[in-house]
């Protein structure tokens, strides 16, 4: 008879154990829940980020190359790390550089700069033949460049974007750099929005790379000399 008293008593034990623990489980599952009920009400919607491009005019049609005929390869342009980050920069100081966490560039901004010096050479006239460096020693001329700067400017008293671009050019038989040029332009934003900060990046980049590319020596459109080339 103890024995089995003994039993009955251990089951009960187990069973009282069992209902507990369910309890215990039921309970955190339910504050689990209450908590994930909170944490979505507070965080309201995800957030993604926006995407910007720069998007310059088209440049005209070259005019008939009469005297040109050097080529020209262009290298990707270079840019400081934070450029290249993706992130749209801020400087709050002179010394501090922020980033937007929702706004990023869709395209690299040396990849597009590349392109566009390439594009406003080839309809300047003033090459035979303008593409992009790969290696190759069929051009007369190489092409190196670097974004310096790309950012909005938020200590000054308004909302401005500076861009500042340098480039050089270098006979690649001689090694000689026969030009070489930099700029730095710089933009007001009427309106307190990423939006209207990327508009303004827009032309004052065209203004910039316009500006870099203009002072272009007529003897380098016709290429190296007789004595150079051979």
């Amino acid at each position: 008879m103890r024995s089995n008293e003994r039993t009955g008593v251990l089951a009960r034990f187990r069973a009282r154990r069992r209902r507990m623990k369910m309890k215990r489980t039921l309970t955190t599952i339910v504050f689990s829940l209450a908590a994930l009920v909170i944490l979505a009400s507070c965080g309201g919607k995800v957030r993604y980020p926006n995407y910007y491009t720069l998007n310059l005019p088209a440049p005209p049609d070259p005019p008939a190359a009469e005297i040109a005929h050097a080529a020209v390869a262009i290298r990707e342009f270079r840019a400081p790390a934070y450029l290249r980050q993706g992130a749209i920069a801020y400087k709050a100081s002179p010394e501090q550089i922020g980033f937007y966490a929702y706004h990023r560039w869709a395209i690299n901004p040396c990849e597009f700069v590349t392109n566009s010096v390439i594009e406003r050479l080839r309809a300047s006239g003033s090459f035979a033949r303008v593409k992009r460096y790969d290696g190759r020693a069929d051009i007369n001329y190489v092409l190196n460049g670097r974004l310096e700067k790309l950012e909005e400017i938020d200590y000054e008293g308004s909302v401005k974007v500076e861009v500042a671009i340098s480039a050089q050019m270098t006979n690649l038989a001689t090694g000689a750099t026969v030009w070489t040029n930099a700029v730095s332009e710089v933009g007001d934003v009427n309106k307190g929005d990423v939006p209207a900060v990327v508009s303004e990046m827009n032309r004052t980049m065209e203004r910039a790379i316009n500006k870099l590319l203009s002072p272009m020596p007529a003897d380098v459109a016709t290429g190296p000399t007789a004595a150079e080339r051979n």
